[in-house]
């Protein structure tokens, strides 16, 4: 056997290996969020999800997420992208314009208080169609509270899913965005919001 085979059989039993410690893990419920990346038109997605759901959907590497993640929820975090297939799968479809809504499951374990109610509310969102900060706090019961809706859409932990892009200024403005305006405005023209 030549180096190059060695090192191919070697690779092959690493990732053997991996995929039993996952299997073995979930099973015995040692794996408490799983995650996996995913490349999109808006650059790299990292997914986390829990047995409940989508805790976290992140712009960027997953590395970059897993400290916050460790110590708000679970320090027993897998990068398990067989346990988050159907929710990339959802996202490739909805960025190849397939899909309009997510069947996904949201874990809102990262979220309290008043942006819960808030980010339910944004969640009602249908595609296509946007609503403003102030109307956002009125159905999350406040409706003079459009600054703390304001806040609690800009700590959205699961944004795209939970759609916050579709929150706009009253006077039509786009206001802000945790990925940025230019994402924003992507996912506003992939819905037809913007360009009509």
């Amino acid at each position: 056997m030549n180096e190059l085979d060695r090192l191919s059989a070697l690779e092959s039993d690493a990732s053997t290996a991996v995929a039993a410690f996952r299997r073995r893990a979930a099973e015995q419920g040692l794996l408490d969020v799983a995650y996996a990346e995913l490349d999109s038109p808006l650059g790299l997605l990292s997914l986390f999800v829990t047995p409940r759901g989508l805790v976290r959907l992140a712009y960027g590497p997953a590395e970059g997420e897993l400290e916050e993640i460790a110590e708000r929820l679970s320090p027993r975090i897998v990068a398990a992208p067989e346990r988050t297939d159907e929710l990339r799968r959802e996202l490739q479809e909805y960025f190849a314009g397939e899909r309009r809504g997510f069947d996904a499951a949201v874990d809102w374990s990262l979220i309290r208080g008043f942006a819960t109610a808030v980010l339910q509310a944004t969640a009602r969102i249908p595609f296509g169609a946007v609503s403003s900060y102030r109307e956002i706090a009125g159905e999350a019961g406040s409706p003079n509270a459009y600054r703390a809706a304001g806040n609690a859409l800009g700590s959205n932990p699961v944004p795209i899913v939970v759609p916050c892009h579709r929150v706009l200024h009253a006077g039509g403005g786009l206001g802000g965005y945790t990925g940025g305006l230019d994402r924003k405005r992507y996912l506003l023209h992939l819905e037809g919001v913007l360009g009509k």
